[in-house]
């Protein structure tokens, strides 16, 4: 059987002596009880999970959002954690922290990067500050890459990746020589509608082109001269029925020919 060692060192003010209730959980069957106790570890800890979410404010995170983020991870540390695996703040702090930056990873870049170059951002950042601290200006590349250990291709990739972590509204003003104060959402480009209706009437030339001079005619009169089936069976003598069966067979034949076209121009 495991022999337990006590150890009621605390490296923080907010790290409280919850060994035997803890040692107490393990002997609760689910239920109220169990569930009450546990609710008092969470609330206990609470303070320490806010902490480490503090460290991660100002990187484009809402403070809320990573405390509750934190509290998350604490929950999960309570509800794994054995007292055999030695102090409680020896655990729970890496799976807060993990919580938190898994947080970042997959909720607050603009777009999706790679989990290593989101690493070298980070080496990069931090390099960075720390070059800027000593000497004012912007860092080489060559710097930074000897801050960081790693090649200069690496430090480029790192930086570009500082760039993907967060998008600029489409209300911003866009920087030009010209100063005309337009928002990046002025400068964008819309689909034009008629570009699709051109390319359809591409398509269907070739068969109309070889269509029998009736059938035209009928499809001349129904779409461009917009006239009933019954005016169309009128005004060529022969019954609506085979008008309607005309038009179908037309049209069907038309959508036909135009999209064995398209896949042959692919």
């Amino acid at each position: 059987m495991p022999t337990t060692v006590r150890n009621r060192t605390r490296n923080h003010d907010d790290a409280p002596d919850t060994l035997d209730a803890f040692a107490r959980l393990g002997t609760l069957e689910p239920g109220p009880a169990h569930d009450a106790l546990r609710d008092d570890l969470v609330a206990r800890w609470l303070p320490m999970a806010r902490r480490l979410a503090g460290k991660y404010r100002n990187r484009g995170a809402e403070t809320e959002d990573l405390y509750q983020v934190a509290a998350m991870g604490l929950v999960k540390a309570v509800d794994r954690y054995e007292v055999a695996r030695g102090a409680f703040e020896s655990y729970a702090i890496p799976t807060i922290d993990g919580e938190l930056k898994r947080h970042f990873r997959d909720h607050l870049w603009a777009v999706h990067v790679p989990r290593r170059v989101q690493e070298l951002r980070n080496k990069v950042r931090i390099a960075r500050r720390d070059l800027q601290d000593v000497r004012p200006g912007e860092p080489t590349i060559g710097e930074l890459a000897d801050r960081c250990g790693i090649d200069e291709q690496d430090v480029r990739e790192g930086l570009e990746a500082l760039e993907s972590y967060r998008s600029l509204s489409l209300d911003v003003e866009s920087r030009n020589d010209e100063g005309d104060g337009l928002a990046l959402a002025d400068r964008l480009g819309a689909a034009e509608p008629a570009f699709d209706t051109v390319v359809d009437r591409e398509a269907v030339k070739p068969a109309l082109r070889a269509l029998p001079e009736r059938e035209c005619r009928i499809l001349h009169m129904r779409f461009f001269q917009d006239m009933t089936q019954h005016q169309i069976a009128t005004e060529l003598g022969i019954s609506q029925m085979h008008v309607s069966r005309l038009l179908s067979r037309t049209c069907s034949r038309i959508r036909s020919q135009a999209l064995a076209g398209c896949r042959d121009a692919a």
